[in-house]
């Protein structure tokens, strides 16, 4: 493969194989929904509570990913998911609100690393259900319409 089917050469600043981001998305729905399914629930033993909190994780992984996906594909380079965000903001890709709230998960890391403890497990799932999760699925309806124009 040369740099047109999707491999950086040095000085290349976009990927023209929109494959990627879209696979990444997939992956990204694939895990959403698991974590709709884990939200939906009332009452979580500890063992549901760490699987909610790990699923998150993986969503939130996958969603600055496909950003940054995207945001390659459409020729900005960008690495590190703080700088993923901001520009997916600048691009319009997600609203201010939706911006602030992605970079508040990533300032919130280390307290969903701390998950073992109940008090921290137990405001982890409060900000999942209702703030984060919302931003992830509005990201992914986002991208998902721009995979279908």
């Amino acid at each position: 493969m040369d740099a047109a089917e999707g491999f950086r050469e040095e000085g290349t600043v976009s990927n023209t194989d929109e494959r990627r981001w879209q696979q990444r998305l997939d992956n990204f729905a694939t895990k959403l929904g698991q974590l709709t399914n884990a939200c939906e629930r009332e009452r979580y033993d500890y063992l549901e509570l760490a699987g909610l909190i790990k699923t998150f994780e993986f969503s939130f992984e996958l969603s600055w990913k496909v950003l940054n996906d995207l945001l390659f594909y459409e020729g900005n380079d960008v690495k590190v998911p703080r700088a993923v965000i901001r520009k997916s903001f600048e691009v319009d890709y997600i609203d201010e609100n939706d911006c602030e709230t992605l970079l508040d998960v990533l300032d919130k890391r280390d307290l969903l690393s701390h998950a073992y403890l109940l008090d921290v497990a137990q405001e982890a799932k409060t900000l999942i259900k209702e703030r984060y999760h919302p931003v992830l699925l509005k990201i992914h309806r986002t991208l998902d319409a721009r995979r279908t124009r």
